[in-house]
């Protein structure tokens, strides 16, 4: 079973999350050979190692024709990847998280969904980053991922609708419940399209899980920043913890009591809600028999049983250990 964790120390955004995903050894060629199936012969993915505040990266590119200005609405973004050659499954998760930008989008500017036109997030290269990431994270064998908390960045950002805060709007929406922070670097430094793919892939946000690390990636950003600008992603398996449960275990010797108590006494101490109860035949002093009666319950429980037995047996005293 593999695990992923991505730490977001940097932010992300999609080239990010493909470099990482090559980085930490995913095929660049079988990724491309893939992104055929999306039939856009104009676009083309370009890969390179570079170094990023001393760290060596892998910095993603999606490159091809010059496009004007992107104003495709969902229908035309879903209508690109269901004509696709595409499985069904990378389709399916690919159009989810189209559906959960435009979702957003619509809330921000009071609009139906179908009024909704995309911008940053409609270019070709938005398409690739998602699609890619989908078949990435598929290819990989990912049975969880993890994310940690994400450096959004701040200050402002250029875009088509004017000048935005950081984290932009959509961003922000798309992060809700997720936990975020900012460094105090004026950069974006998380993407919309990170976000979506980030939150819409991801099984959980938080802490490192415990897990044995085997290989680990270093996606790097198209800035130079006073810290190393690269998404890290660490690929390995869960350590299985097994759990650890506090109970109490009570004691008494019995030998004066008529054996067919025994069967009321079990009765109603399993209506308590004990754990267990259980009858040893034991020799005691000079060879009488007797009988161990032994009650393995909660500690919050361990009262109750206490009185209960006092009461109902004719034990004179109890033994008892955590």
């Amino acid at each position: 079973m593999a695990i992923a964790y991505f730490d977001c120390f940097s932010g992300a955004s999609g080239d990010m999350i493909l470099g990482a995903l090559i980085d930490a050894g995913l095929s660049s060629r079988l990724l491309r050979e893939e992104l055929k199936k999306l039939s856009l012969p104009t676009v083309r993915l370009t890969v390179s190692r570079v170094l990023k505040g001393g760290l060596r990266a892998t910095r993603v590119k999606v490159e091809g024709k010059k496009e004007p200005r992107s104003h495709r609405n969902l229908k035309e973004l879903l209508k690109i990847i269901d004509r696709s050659r595409l499985e069904p499954h990378i389709k399916e998760k690919s159009e989810k998280i189209f559906r959960r930008i435009a979702s957003v989008e619509a809330e921000i500017h009071r609009k139906p969904v179908e009024e909704i036109h995309f911008h940053e997030v409609g270019g070709l290269d938005s398409v690739v980053d998602i699609v890619a990431a989908v078949w990435g994270f598929s290819q990989m064998g990912f049975e969880r991922v993890y994310v940690s908390r994400v450096n959004v960045g701040s200050g402002f950002v250029h875009c088509e609708h004017g000048i935005l805060p950081v984290p932009a709007p959509a961003t922000l929406a798309l992060m809700k419940g997720k936990p975020i922070y900012s460094s105090g670097v004026e950069r974006e430094l998380l993407t919309p399209t990170g976000a979506a793919i980030l939150t819409t892939l991801g099984s959980e946000f938080g802490p490192m899980p415990v897990m044995c690390v085997e290989r680990v990636g270093y996606g790097a950003g198209r800035d130079d920043l006073p810290h190393p600008n690269v998404l890290r992603l660490m690929v390995g398996s869960p350590v299985v913890r097994m759990g650890v449960e506090r109970v109490s275990v009570l004691e008494t010797n019995i030998d004066d009591m008529n054996p067919q108590l025994y069967d009321h006494v079990m009765e109603r101490l399993f209506s308590m809600n004990v754990l267990d109860v259980f009858l040893t035949p034991i020799q005691m002093k000079k060879n009488r028999p007797a009988t161990l009666l032994t009650v393995i319950t909660e500690p919050d429980r361990m009262a109750a049983v206490t009185e209960f037995l006092l009461k109902e047996t004719t034990t004179l005293g109890l033994r008892w250990r955590e």
